[in-house]
C-alpha cells in the first residue's frame, strides 16, 4: 500500500490567521505563498516569539507560530548587515590574499570585521574595499547554508594554520554539528550560524566607514587585529539619512564642543577618563545640581554627605565584592583592605540603621551627591559619557512595602517633570527583569517584578520588557530619552530592592509593636551628571536653554567710549543673580558679535553711543534673531520670565 501523506502544519501569522502548509516548507515559502512582494522582501523569520531572527531557508517542522522578517525592519537591518559583513570580509581577501578573517558580527546600525593583516588599512584604503564589495553585489550570487561536523572543519582549520576559526571551533562540543555560509560559487567560506540574505544582489546601500584596532577575543594579551567598520542599509534613502545624521552628530560631539565651548578637559596621562570641569562647565554642574535640590524640597528628600572609602566588610555585606569586584578601586588603609565606594546605597543603609524606625518615619527619602569612582576599562572609556569618576543625582528611598505604588507614582512624576523641563519630549520606559548574576531567591525577585509591574499598569504607562537586564539586587524601571535627532539614551532608573534590606538587617517597627522589614527603592533621575552634561551638550548642540546655560549673556561694546556704561550694564545683571560676561576689546563689533554667537551664549547684549545715551541695550537672541533694542529693565524682566519657565 502507499505510504500515507504527511499530515500537515499549522502556520499562525502575527494577525492571528493560519496557514496550512507541508512539512518542511521553509519561512521564504510561506512569504511567497502570502504574496510575491512579501517573498522578494524576506530575509528571515522568529518562531513562537522568540526574539532570535532565523534564516529564511529554515524548514518548518511543525506547528508554529510565525513572524516573517522583511528587509527594511529592524531585524531585518541586521541581517542585512551580517551579510554585509561577510561581503566585506570577501573583498578584503580578493585584494589582499594573505588576510585572516577573525569575527564579524552586525552591531547597532552597521558591521565590523577583524582582520589580522599585514597590510595597514587606511583610509585610501577604503573606497577599494568598496568598489571590490560592488563587484561581489553585482555577481548577486546565493548565500549557501551548510551544516558540517564540528572536528572535521578543525582539522582543516588546523591543516590550513587558520588559528582564529581553529580557536572558534574548538570552543564547540567535538562532534557538535556546526554551520557554514558560503557565496560567490563557494569561493567564499565562513563559520557562521546566520542568518543571511538570499543572495548578494540584497545589499544594496552600503558604506565602508573607518578602522581602529581591536584585540583578539577583547584580551589586550592578544594580538591586535584591525577592525573594519561598515553600515548597510535596505535602500539608498536609508543610507543617506543614516549619512545626515551621522554627520550631525559629529557637529553635536560633545567632545569636540566641550573643547570649543570651555566646558572640560580630560587628561589622560594624569587622569584617564577623568574629567577636569573648567569654570563653564563648572557653572553648569552646579546649576544642575541647583535645579535637582529644590526638587529635592518638593518632593521630601534630605541630602546626606557619605565616605568615600569603606572597609570591604561593607562592600561583602551589600553583595558589591562579590558581584562588582571587577569595577572596584581598592586601597589598604592601616593594614585593612578597603574600597572606594562605586555607588551609594551600602552607606546609606547605614544611615537608616543608625537609629530605631518606626512606621510613622516612612517613607523615609535620602539623596546624595557624593563623588563616586569605577573602574570602567579604556577600550569602553568615551568622553563624559563613560568615565571613572562622577556623581549621581542619587537617592534612595526606605518604605513599607504598601508604600511602593505611591512612592513609584510620585517618581514617575518627578522623572517626566525633569525630562520635560530639557525638552527630551519622547520617552520610552522598560521594565528589566532579573539578570543571570543576581543575589536573593525566586520568591523575591517575582515579588519584586510584579510590584513594579503593578505600578506601571496602575499608573497606565506603556513599558517595554528588557529581560535580564536588572540590577543584581533587584528589578528596575528604566527611563529612555531620545535626543534632537533621535539617538536614544537611558537616563533615569527606579530600582526596587527587597534584598539589600535583608542583608543588612534593616527593620521598623509597624502599628502592632512587630519588627518588619522595609523595602528599598534606588533611583536617580538625570543619573551620572558627566553623562547627562554629555548629552546635554549633544541634545543642544551646546546652545543651552538660557535658564541653565553656563553663561546667559554676553554685554558687548562697539568703541572704548562705552566700557564705563557697558561695566555699569553688566553690573546691573549681576546684581539680579544673571550669569554675564563682557567683551570691551578692541576688537571690531562684528568679530565679537561673531565670537560670542559660535560659544552658544543665549544673548548678545550690545551697547553703543545711542544705547549708553538712552539707558538701553541692542538684543540679539542666539543664533541670529534681532529683538532691537530694549531697556536694561525690559531685558531683566525678560530673563527672569525665561527662567521661571524653564526656558
Amino acid at each position: 500500500m502507499p505510504e500515507a501523506a504527511q499530515a500537515q502544519i499549522r502556520v499562525t501569522l502575527p494577525d492571528g490567521s493560519v496557514r496550512e502548509v507541508d512539512p518542511g516548507v521553509t519561512i521564504q515559502q510561506v512569504a511567497y505563498e502570502i504574496g510575491e512582494g512579501l517573498g522578494k522582501a524576506t530575509v528571515g523569520g522568529r518562531l513562537d516569539g522568540e526574539s532570535e531572527t532565523r534564516d529564511l531557508r529554515s524548514p518548518l517542522s511543525g506547528d508554529c507560530a510565525l513572524q516573517i522578517v522583511t528587509a527594511n525592519s529592524e531585524a531585518g537591518h541586521e541581517v542585512i548587515r551580517h551579510s554585509a559583513a561577510h561581503i566585506m570580509a570577501d573583498a578584503i581577501c580578493r585584494l589582499w590574499p594573505d588576510a585572516k578573517l577573525a569575527i564579524g558580527p552586525a552591531i547597532d546600525d552597521g558591521f565590523y570585521y577583524d582582520i589580522d593583516l599585514e597590510h595597514r588599512i587606511g583610509p585610501d584604503d577604503l573606497p577599494k574595499i568598496e568598489a571590490e564589495m560592488a563587484k561581489v553585489i553585482d555577481a548577486d550570487t546565493p548565500f549557501h547554508r551548510s551544516a558540517v561536523d564540528r572536528d572535521e572543519k578543525l582539522a582543516k582549520a588546523r591543516n590550513e594554520n587558520d588559528i582564529y576559526k581553529s580557536e572558534l571551533l574548538e570552543g564547540l562540543d567535538s562532534g557538535e554539528e556546526v554551520t557554514f555560509y558560503t557565496h560567490g560559487e563557494g569561493s567564499f567560506e565562513d563559520l557562521c550560524r546566520g542568518p543571511h540574505v538570499p543572495s548578494t544582489g540584497y545589499v544594496k546601500a552600503f558604506n565602508v566607514m573607518r578602522v581602529a584596532g581591536a584585540y583578539w577575543r577583547g584580551d589586550e594579551k592578544n594580538k591586535m587585529l584591525q577592525r573594519i567598520y561598515g553600515t548597510a542599509w535596505w535602500s539608498k534613502k536609508d543610507l543617506k539619512q543614516y549619512l545626515t545624521r551621522l554627520e550631525e552628530a559629529r557637529k553635536r560631539d560633545h567632545r569636540k564642543l566641550g573643547r570649543e565651548l570651555r566646558l572640560f578637559m580630560i587628561n589622560s596621562d594624569v587622569a584617564p577618563a577623568s574629567p577636569f570641569f573648567l569654570p563653564k562647565g563648572a557653572t553648569l554642574y552646579n546649576t544642575l545640581q541647583d535645579y535637582i535640590r529644590d526638587l529635592y524640597v518638593r518632593f521630601g528628600y534630605d541630602e546626606v554627605i557619605t565616605p568615600q572609602v569603606f572597609n570591604v566588610s561593607l562592600w561583602h555585606a551589600s553583595g558589591h565584592y562579590e558581584h562588582y569586584k571587577e569595577n572596584m578601586y581598592f586601597t589598604d588603609v592601616e593594614g585593612a583592605e578597603c574600597a572606594v565606594k562605586p555607588m551609594n546605597c551600602p552607606g546609606h543603609t547605614l544611615i537608616y540603621s543608625s537609629e530605631l524606625r518606626s512606621y510613622r518615619d516612612l517613607p523615609i527619602r535620602i539623596a546624595d551627591f557624593g563623588r563616586l569612582h569605577r573602574y570602567e576599562r579604556s577600550g569602553v572609556t568615551h568622553g563624559l559619557t563613560r568615565v571613572r569618576t562622577f556623581a549621581q543625582d542619587d537617592g534612595h528611598i526606605f518604605c513599607s512595602p504598601k508604600q511602593i505604588q505611591g512612592e513609584i507614582t510620585s517618581l514617575i512624576e518627578m522623572f517626566t517633570e525633569v525630562y520635560q523641563v530639557f525638552r527630551f519630549d519622547d520617552l520610552k520606559i522598560c521594565l528589566s527583569t532579573r539578570p543571570e548574576d543576581s543575589v536573593g531567591d525566586d520568591g523575591i525577585w517575582e515579588k519584586a517584578e510584579a510590584a513594579l509591574t503593578e505600578a506601571l499598569e496602575g499608573n497606565d504607562v506603556a513599558f517595554d520588557i528588557n529581560e535580564g537586564d536588572g540590577a543584581f539586587y533587584g528589578p528596575k524601571i528604566d527611563f529612555v530619552v531620545l535626543d534632537a535627532i533621535g539617538r536614544e539614551w537611558q537616563l533615569g532608573t527606579i530600582q526596587l530592592d527587597f534584598n539589600l534590606p535583608d542583608r543588612f538587617g534593616l527593620t521598623y517597627i509597624d502599628q502592632e509593636g512587630q519588627e518588619q522589614r522595609p523595602v528599598m527603592i534606588h533611583r536617580a533621575i538625570l543619573g551620572s551628571l558627566e553623562r547627562f552634561i554629555g548629552i546635554l551638550i549633544e541634545h543642544t548642540g551646546g546652545a543651552f536653554p538660557f535658564w541653565v546655560a553656563p553663561v546667559q549673556a554676553r554685554i558687548i561694546t562697539i568703541a572704548d567710549d562705552h566700557v564705563e556704561y557697558g561695566r555699569e550694564v553688566v553690573k546691573r545683571f549681576q546684581d539680579e543673580g544673571f550669569r554675564v560676561e563682557s567683551d570691551f576689546s578692541n576688537a571690531k563689533t562684528g568679530a565679537k558679535i561673531r565670537d560670542a554667537r559660535l560659544q552658544r551664549v543665549p544673548y548678545r547684549l550690545v551697547v553703543g553711543g545711542r544705547e549708553m545715551e538712552n539707558g538701553t541695550v541692542a538684543v540679539k537672541e542666539h543664533p541670529d534673531t534681532d529683538l532691537g533694542t530694549l531697556g536694561v529693565e525690559e531685558v531683566i524682566a525678560l530673563f527672569r520670565e525665561k527662567e521661571r519657565k524653564k526656558e
